[in-house]
């Protein structure tokens, strides 16, 4: 856990824009070409899958700013734990795998969640919650690596490592896009910015998952 400690303290320092993980509410523009600026209207995003909404100026004054809830705290602080592996998984790469693909991809993957762990920090002390040592070392989110497999991707090297960091890193993205679909579920996501950065999430972790699929078939074609 010191290890952990150490990189969140670290992450501590680094800021993120709201251009990567904040969705912000985007004016509608209505038939006549006019603005939801000009008529009072405002675009709300619906749920994952679920088509956006247009609220009026006297809908917006009735609707509570939503509070965050155990759901949304308990989804941060796992994600800080999630990411802080994917971390130590990314710091093999330098010395183990082989070709430029691997590392070009897991170097943009370190700067993304780096950047979102200290994001995620930020969040939680502002709720008055604990950010950091919220978990036990061997307590594993959906997705996560045990000890044992990351010793062994840690003592591979060339093509083994390559598959091995692949096969783990794809599964561990598919836990993060389980654990925002339980958030959901438990009927979290609702403040904004856990909403936004949960998107962001799912969003992002799609897209790195097909591109590291994609890499795991070239190996496999080689």
């Amino acid at each position: 856990m010191g290890a952990l400690l150490l990189l969140l303290a670290a992450a501590g320092g680094c800021s993120l824009g709201g251009g990567d993980s904040a969705e912000a509410l985007e004016p509608a523009t209505s038939t006549d070409g006019t603005s939801s600026e000009q008529t009072g209207n405002v675009v709300q995003p619906g749920a994952p899958g679920e088509p956006s909404t247009t609220l009026s100026a006297q809908e917006l004054e009735a609707i509570e700013t939503p509070e965050a809830t155990a759901a949304d705290i308990a989804f941060m602080q796992d994600m800080i734990h999630h990411h802080a592996q994917a971390l130590r998984m990314a710091r093999y790469v330098p010395e183990r795998a082989q070709g430029p693909d691997i590392p070009l991809f897991t170097e943009r993957l370190r700067v993304s969640q780096e950047d979102e762990i200290a994001m995620m920090a930020r969040w939680l002390e502002a709720q008055g919650e604990e950010a950091f040592d919220v978990h036990d070392a061997d307590e594993l989110m959906p997705g996560m690596l045990s000890e044992p497999e990351l010793e062994r991707m840690e003592a591979a090297s060339g093509r083994e490592f390559n598959r091995l960091f692949l096969e783990g890193m794809i599964r561990h993205h598919q836990g993060a896009l389980v654990m925002v679909a339980e958030l959901y579920a438990a009927g979290g996501g609702v403040e904004s910015q856990i909403d936004a950065f949960a998107r962001h999430v799912e969003a992002d972790q799609q897209i790195e998952i097909v591109r590291m699929q994609t890499l795991l078939a070239e190996l496999d074609e080689r």
